[in-house]
């Protein structure tokens, strides 16, 4: 693997997202296409209403246009982007929806699980179809499991969750785009490692757009990815977890999504039985805002946390 063509990739990622960012800053607000604060949310957030969103359709175009500049067009590049556009397309109707009708809530659970069953599914079709393997991996303890058929139940599942945790996370201004950076750097080095070219490339044009787009989402961001770029981002994970058979590992290098998505599952379950929060607010990432943390404090600081848990999923890849 051309190594050399990797950081190419990424390069020209990172510059197509910084070139269509004051493009399409000027279009969504032309369009009114503002972000709708949640009233219960922290109020310090209500300022941001209105601020252009749906940016996450400058990473989805900026990772395209450079993955399919450089990759193969094997069944891996098939895999790789429709798991990305496809659940980047329900965020973008769920964005769309919200602006619209001028409401926080866009596509309805139903609605929005339909749509990530049936983009799980052709995944699922296209793994099965490629001959993929069907074991799982518990590394570094040299130890699988062939699920066989109920590998494919299993990476449904398993889309579904990391992708809302995903989502769950992109609530502060460059919250996701520098997580997302992180993990997604990690999964390059084990697919370099791996010698999965097209993974690799993959997540390098994803290191590369995110990035370029951090620049107009850092605080205090000028725009917001939306749903169409963080379950976008999330189908990307999954993905190439998958392919490089990281799936179980994930949880590791995505440490800081799974403590967002536990933290709201806490929440509902202790609010239900018994009347009580553990949180001030979930996601928890709320929570130290609310605790007197400022939105950068809060950010640098799971980033930080990210970088953690990204160098322990490198360190366990066996032989790295």
């Amino acid at each position: 693997m051309d190594f050399t063509v990797v950081v190419v990739t990424m390069g020209v990622a990172f510059l197509l997202s910084i070139i269509l960012g004051p493009l399409f800053i000027p279009l969504l607000r032309k369009f009114k296409f503002g972000q709708q604060i949640r009233s219960e949310g922290p109020q310090g957030h209500q300022k941001k209403q209105g601020t252009p969103t749906m940016g996450g359709i400058i990473i989805l175009l900026a990772l395209s246009l450079a993955f399919l500049r450089f990759s193969d067009k094997n069944q891996e590049f098939y895999i790789l982007l429709i798991a990305t556009l496809g659940f980047g397309l329900i965020g973008f109707l769920d964005d769309y929806i919200k602006i619209v009708f001028k409401r926080s809530m866009g596509l309805s659970a139903r609605q929005k699980l339909l749509g990530q069953l049936f983009f799980s599914a052709v995944i699922c079709w296209l793994l099965y179809d490629s001959g993929h393997d069907t074991s799982i991996y518990f590394t570094p303890f040299d130890f699988a499991i062939d699920l066989q058929w109920l590998y494919y139940p299993f990476i449904v599942v398993f889309m579904l969750g990391f992708t809302n945790a995903v989502n769950f996370t992109d609530g502060l201004d460059g919250l996701l785009s520098g997580t997302a950076a992180i993990a997604f750097g990690a999964l390059a080095v084990i697919a370099l490692y791996r010698t999965e070219p097209e993974a690799a490339m993959f997540s390098a044009a994803m290191i590369g757009a995110v990035l370029g787009f951090l620049i107009f989402n850092a605080h205090p961001a000028k725009l917001f990815m939306g749903d169409t770029g963080s379950l976008g981002i999330g189908g990307g994970l999954v993905a190439v977890a998958i392919l490089t058979k990281t799936e179980i590992l994930l949880l590791v290098i995505g440490g800081i999504f799974l403590i967002e998505i536990l933290s709201v599952v806490i929440q509902v379950i202790s609010f239900k039985t018994t009347g009580k929060r553990v949180f001030k607010m979930s996601p928890i990432h709320h929570h130290f805002e609310l605790s007197g943390w400022s939105e950068w404090r809060v950010v640098i600081t799971f980033w930080c946390v990210g970088l953690v848990f990204a160098g322990l999923g490198i360190f366990l890849i066996e032989g790295l």
